[in-house]
């Protein structure tokens, strides 16, 4: 499992070196949130508004992005245990995982995505300090 996160950190570092320029949010953009017993509609929303502020891969589109608690606990606890959240001390309950849907377009200005490609279940992990903190994306990828 390591192994797998020092690889994803890797792959990371390599779609942030990509993500100078805005890409773009799709004007019908489908947001999908499920029963959440850890965190408000507020939080969620604003930690989804996170992500789109900051979408910035060149040559894509941001088409879709969702919370399902299950599949965000189960990335919580792998980020707390094997990833970033060992060094920075995060707490599960200051930590939410969304996950999106992106197309990149067949421009070739993005030289690390596959063009005319769409990327699937593409993981970003938000955390903040306290319950009242704001969102700030710690990490990203598969």
């Amino acid at each position: 499992m390591k192994k797998l996160i020092i690889c994803l950190c890797f792959i990371l570092s390599i779609f942030s070196l990509v993500g100078c320029n805005k890409g773009k949010v799709s004007n019908d953009i489908k947001i999908e949130v499920s029963e959440s017993t850890k965190f408000s509609k507020e939080e969620i929303d604003n930690a989804i508004k996170c992500v789109k502020d900051n979408f910035s891969f060149e040559g894509s589109t941001l088409t879709k992005i969702w919370y399902d608690e299950e599949k965000s606990n189960h990335w919580v606890d792998a980020y707390l245990e094997y990833g970033r959240g060992l060094e920075n001390g995060a707490k599960g309950e200051n930590v939410i995982v969304l996950l999106s849907d992106f197309d990149v377009d067949g421009s070739g200005d993005n030289p690390v995505l596959e063009p005319n490609t769409t990327y699937t279940d593409y993981q970003w992990v938000l955390i903040r300090d306290n319950e009242k903190g704001n969102w700030k994306i710690d990490d990203a990828g598969y």
